[in-house]
């Protein structure tokens, strides 16, 4: 069993902390800006010592689906797949959750003081859930430190002689407020949405509409003006650089910048009940994407191919 990785960045204004054997999850990421330390992950006091879901804190790493399918059922190329809910992740009312790998140990493969990689592959590392995917895969994550930021390279390998399907997310529960003379309701957040996709149950219909007014991450969305569990579709016009998500504190004259590469399409926006944090979760793909693989952005790999994402979080003064 891996322990808990430390990591301090080069000008020691930054340290975080990683949990391999809980699905390589970051929970916990500090960073000092203009003399304040901001703690930007929220987590359970004693995660991952705990049994605390490993869902439910700091950044888990989802694939090779994020979010759910539909009662843990699919078919691929002609071949109908069932995932036991006493093998693999199950939501609480029947359906598959968030993949194979936040729940089990990645290996690590390198690691200096600022930076560790860690790798999971399907057939090695969970061999009993391979039969419920329809290729192997491997996962390699990277996370540096660079001053206040806080760097996720993400590399994804089909190993198999078939096409690999696959989505994969990022759930970070992000700490509100980001400084101690602030409060929660202080802080706005802002993303470059468009459409707001219809669910039931937190499963997609398949239907798009205009996004509620209440909803309106565009213009600015303050926390605590109503619970969230929402999909939105990110605006495609974008530039990579403008592929972000901000969270604003006035109030204590700092913010959070989550950006992300141009695959993620989608974002999740998540406001966990009875806690002071919110999640701003980026998506490759749409919840059950694998049952739609024409409509929700599923993406395939082909045999010997390689592909790299990242996710990058930064504190800093508030920009005027």
């Amino acid at each position: 069993m891996n322990s808990i990785v430390e990591l301090q960045s080069a000008d020691s204004s930054a340290a975080a902390r990683i949990a391999p054997q809980f699905g390589f999850n970051c929970f916990e990421f500090v960073a000092r800006v203009e003399g304040q330390t901001v703690s930007v992950l929220d987590a359970e006091p004693g995660f991952p010592a705990t049994d605390s879901r490993p869902s439910g804190h700091g950044v888990p790493l989802l694939f090779p689906f994020p979010n759910r399918i539909r009662d843990g059922q699919y078919s691929w190329r002609g071949e109908i797949y069932e995932l036991p809910p006493d093998r693999v992740p199950y939501d609480r009312t029947g359906n598959a959750i968030h993949g194979f790998c936040l729940d089990r140990p990645w290996r690590v493969i390198d690691q200096s003081r600022d930076s560790v990689t860690g790798e999971f592959q399907l057939s090695v590392d969970a061999p009993d859930r391979r039969e419920f995917w329809p290729a192997d895969f491997v996962i390699r994550a990277t996370y540096s430190l660079q001053a206040s930021r806080l760097n996720l390279e993400v590399e994804i390998e089909n190993p198999d002689d078939v096409d690999l399907p696959w989505g994969f997310g990022t759930h970070a529960y992000f700490k509100l407020p980001l400084g101690t003379s602030s409060s929660p309701e202080a802080c706005l957040m802002e993303a470059p949405v468009t459409r707001h996709w219809e669910l039931s149950d937190c499963l997609p219909s398949g239907k798009t509409a205009e996004i509620p007014g209440a909803m309106d991450f565009d213009e600015g969305w303050r926390f605590g003006s109503s619970p969230l569990d929402d999909v939105f579709q990110l605006k495609a016009d974008r530039s990579p650089a403008d592929r972000r998500t901000l969270i604003i504190d006035e109030r204590a004259g700092l913010q959070l910048e989550q950006r992300f590469s141009s695959e993620f399409e989608h974002l999740v926006v998540f406001t966990p009940p009875n806690r002071n944090a919110i999640c701003l979760e980026p998506y490759t793909c749409m919840t059950d994407a694998i049952n739609h693989p024409g409509e929700y952005g599923l993406r395939i790999l082909p045999p010997g191919q390689k592909t790299k994402l990242f996710v990058v979080c930064e504190v800093s003064p508030v920009i005027a």
